[in-house]
């Protein structure tokens, strides 16, 4: 598990914001070669989106929570379901277990939404890590910014 200095909290304001693309950037842009068009999206203004800080106060990790209408929208209609993204966890944090705190995380916030279920994309390589957290996959592989996914859930 992470450290008990680590906390993680819903981003409000340009500060935590920032950031969240901070991290962001590192992992997806820099890391993962994932163009800076397709890492921004539509879907960030409307989305809680959490942030994972150590003692410091500098950012570890992020991912977001697409509620309401939009994760209607992107889950085929289903009722009570939320959508876990942008999970992302800097270099140097990585094998803490901060990675799965927060997808706890977005789980009871989605549970506070009302949220009886949660979708995710997970990149291939990651399949093994939501797995044991309690996901199951569903459908094909296909490709989202040239990195292949594959569609989970979990009933919350």
């Amino acid at each position: 598990m992470s450290s008990p200095a680590v906390r993680i909290r819903v981003a409000e304001g340009e500060g935590d914001l920032a950031l969240v693309h901070g991290v962001r950037r590192e992992v997806f842009i820099v890391e993962q070669g994932i163009a800076e068009e397709e890492e921004w999206d539509h879907l960030d203004p409307a989305s809680e989106h959490l942030l994972a800080v150590g003692p410091a106060g500098e950012p570890l990790g992020t991912a977001r929570l697409i509620h309401g209408a939009q994760a209607l929208e992107l889950t085929g209609g289903t009722e009570g379901r939320v959508l876990l993204g942008r999970l992302a966890v800097v270099k140097a944090a990585r094998g803490t277990g901060l990675g799965a705190e927060l997808v706890r995380a977005v789980e009871a916030a989605g549970r506070r939404r009302a949220a009886r279920e949660v979708e995710l994309h997970a990149q291939v390589q990651a399949l093994g890590f939501y797995e044991r957290l309690g996901y199951a996959a569903e459908g094909p592989v296909y490709e989202d910014a040239g990195i292949p996914h594959r569609t989970m859930t979990r009933v919350l």
